[in-house]
């Protein structure tokens, strides 16, 4: 598509929705830096980790990297 198509934001708006319903509308924040390490916290933890990739072949990177790893890294 083009810039400013109306499909180009679809990713973004639904990465926010899933901010506002998981991290936003959960409680309130005394501070900025709460709010700003809850975000952090939520992308690194929950987000990224079960976020279905198209470079990944569709697997959450969970899922990649067990089927990526070998018995005998795991044992490592």
């Amino acid at each position: 598509g083009q810039v400013g198509a109306a499909g180009d934001n679809a990713a973004m708006e639904s990465f926010f929705s899933l901010l506002q319903h998981n991290v936003l509308d959960r409680r309130k924040w005394a501070t900025r830096e709460q709010l700003r390490i809850a975000i952090v916290t939520w992308i690194e933890r929950t987000y990224h980790r079960h976020r279905r990739q198209a470079r990944l072949g569709r697997l959450t990177p969970i899922e990649y990297e067990t089927i990526m790893t070998t018995p005998a890294d795991q044992a490592a």
